[in-house]
């Protein structure tokens, strides 16, 4: 990994899932601008994905996760309220 690229943990909504992990980001870079500058695919690390009904689906090292399907994004620690 590049000296100036961090982990930032967020969580990724889609209409069916809620996505905890890493994305691999510059320092400085908003999350915004990495979402409008991304191609198709998202690349997370240290992934937990669980249905929208809390139930666990899948722990994984990587996921691509398709950009069209993410409607929401929030970096895990401006969170104030997220499902345990």
């Amino acid at each position: 990994m590049d000296d100036d690229a961090g982990k930032q943990r967020v969580i990724i909504f889609t209409r069916q899932f809620e996505i905890k992990g890493d994305l691999n980001i510059y320092q400085g870079v908003r999350l915004t601008d990495y979402m409008n500058e991304s191609k198709s695919f998202i690349s997370v690390t240290d992934v937990e994905v669980k249905r929208n009904s809390g139930e666990v689906l899948l722990k994984a090292a990587f996921l691509n996760i398709r950009r069209d399907d993410v409607e929401m994004i929030v970096p895990a620690n401006l969170a104030v309220s997220a499902t345990p």
